[in-house]
């Protein structure tokens, strides 16, 4: 499949919003957008503006990398299988 290229982004928005308790609402409002779009965000739907997701990254107070990425995260536990 040369040529064609995936522009998937990534994110880790819920996880963080789950870790601090705060509510897709409660980060749309601090972020001036519609709560529908903190969820359309959180399942891939829609990529944000460069400006959205540095500001999503600065609220939680992370790199922008932390949030965002072009290839999957690893999931939690993946690398710590050892009991």
């Amino acid at each position: 499949m040369t040529g064609k290229t995936n522009e998937t982004i990534y994110n880790r928005i819920a996880m963080l919003r789950v870790e601090r308790g705060v509510s897709r609402r409660q980060l749309a409002d601090a972020l001036g957008v519609h709560y529908q779009t903190i969820g359309y965000l959180e399942r891939g739907e829609y990529s944000p503006s460069l400006f959205l997701a540095l500001r999503i990254a600065e609220y939680f107070g992370v790199a922008v990398e932390v949030v965002f990425s072009t290839s999957p995260f690893p999931r939690l536990g993946d690398s710590e299988q050892s009991a």
